[in-house]
């Protein structure tokens, strides 16, 4: 049997605030525009979903529960119907944290395709910490 993975790559951004203050923050899907509007730019409740305007189109996110471990781990469904499965933690570092995402490649995407979503997903990780640091 020949198991195939996904190349990936982690995206990381220290902040300085304490782990729980961040996850509580990342893990409310009302904060997502304001932090990371490379994934969607307005997101609401809808029929027991969250759904949203992203760059790419109209988009669903589904969020993994609340944990104690920094899991943020999120499904989204893109306007073609594909879901894609985003790894994500906020891991204890002293007085701070680490935010780290993974970002998988996809078989449909091209090394352009991967540079623009590497790009805006540190974008989103730098304004995180910006608004972390600032409260």
């Amino acid at each position: 049997m020949t198991i195939t993975t996904t190349r990936s790559r982690h995206l990381a951004v220290s902040v300085g605030r304490p782990a729980p203050e961040v996850y509580a923050y990342v893990s409310n899907p009302v904060n997502i525009p304001c932090w990371a509007p490379g994934l969607a730019r307005s997101l609401e409740r809808v029929d027991g979903r969250w759904v949203g305007e992203s760059p790419m189109g109209r988009i669903e996110v589904a969020f993994t529960p609340d944990n104690d471990f920094g899991v943020l781990d999120h499904d989204v469904t893109l306007p073609s119907g594909r879901t894609v499965h985003n790894p994500m933690r906020v891991i204890a570092d002293g007085p701070g944290c680490e935010v780290v995402f993974t970002l998988r490649r996809q078989p449909w995407m091209s090394d352009e395709d991967v540079r623009r979503d590497a790009e805006a997903v540190s974008a989103d990780l730098t304004r995180l910490k910006r608004l972390m640091e600032q409260g």
